[in-house]
């Protein structure tokens, strides 16, 4: 087939996304690309807290000074929705930081597998990584909580909160109750391909359960445009729902029938394709996907982590 060809993950993506700031709420503002990840920043009446940084300081500065077109107040806090590299290894562009945020699921994360993650992206996403010879090292929370915590922005409450596990085992979702603004980082993406790779897909369908209880209005997506209206926030945790159900609905069809892993992933592949294969970014996750779906199948609970070495071995398996 066509596909098996396709070069490995997104090295022949050279396509650059100029990311666009897009007010959301009075003084709430995303930071979005086509496809790109996404993030934010919430201007508070002293100081900016960011919601993810940009992966890389070449790329986080070019953030800070969009950022400098709306306010020059400080910026003091990052919040890291999740560890993934694209999302992390910028914050040292941002001096004035007094800490780095995340959940006590994602510290775990960056301590188990921070590195072999950042050696894994680089190679997955090359066009993502300009400037990748500045990061000074991984970027190591400097505060962290287990369920839930709130900053205050005066009387502005920006609610973090691990809605369960999903994308990875410490996700985190950074929610606005006065403007109905939610933060998903990657628990929900909006039309782009849902990477799985790191997930743990059954519990996920809960935490996407737990999102669509906020009932937000404005939902910032891991990948894709802006959500506006309580309809097309809906309208995109369920598609995200519906991506990882048919994915493991397909992985496990193709275990019952006694397939290998290259057998699973050409009948998720032929079963996924029609309804997501337009999706950007679907050539590029599925093969991790699969991976990820047919493991946990098999009743391994924690994701295998990902090195660059065995990144290429899989995508030769099942696409080479």
């Amino acid at each position: 087939m066509s596909e098996s060809t396709v070069s490995f993950a997104s090295a022949a993506d050279t396509r650059e996304q100029k990311p666009q700031v897009r007010e959301l709420a009075p003084n709430v503002y995303g930071y979005i690309s086509d496809f790109d990840p996404n993030c934010g920043f919430i201007v508070g009446d002293e100081h900016v807290v960011l919601i993810d940084t940009r992966p890389t300081p070449r790329m986080a500065r070019d953030f800070l000074a969009d950022i400098r077109t709306v306010t020059d107040k400080p910026v003091k806090f990052i919040v890291l929705t999740h560890y993934h590299a694209v999302r992390v290894m910028g914050a040292s562009a941002f001096h004035e930081v007094q800490a780095v945020i995340a959940s006590r699921g994602t510290l775990d994360w960056v301590r188990e597998r921070g590195q072999a993650d950042f050696d894994s992206e680089v190679g997955r996403f090359p066009r993502l990584f300009a400037g990748v010879e500045e990061i000074p090292g991984l970027t190591m929370p400097s505060m962290s909580f287990e369920r839930e915590m709130s900053l205050w922005l005066g009387t502005r409450e920006v609610r973090l909160m691990c809605l369960g596990r999903g994308h990875s085992g410490g996700d985190t979702v950074a929610w606005l109750p006065d403007c109905g603004v939610l933060f998903s980082g990657d628990v929900v993406e909006n039309r782009c391909g849902v990477y799985a790779g790191d997930a743990y897909v059954h519990d996920w369908a809960g935490t996407l359960d737990a999102v669509a209880a906020l009932k937000p209005d404005v939902l910032v997506p891991g990948r894709g445009a802006v959500l506006q209206g309580a309809a097309a926030c809906s309208e995109a945790i369920a598609l995200t729902k519906a991506f990882l159900s048919t994915l493991l609905a397909s992985v496990r069809s193709g275990i019952d029938a006694g397939e290998g892993l290259r057998g699973c992933f050409e009948r998720t592949e032929a079963a996924m394709k029609p309804r997501f294969g337009d999706w950007p970014v679907f050539q590029h996750v599925l093969p991790f996907d699969v991976s990820r779906a047919y493991d946990e199948l098999r009743g391994i609970e924690h994701p295998v982590v990902w090195t660059a070495e065995r990144d290429r071995e899989l995508w030769q398996a099942l696409r080479g």
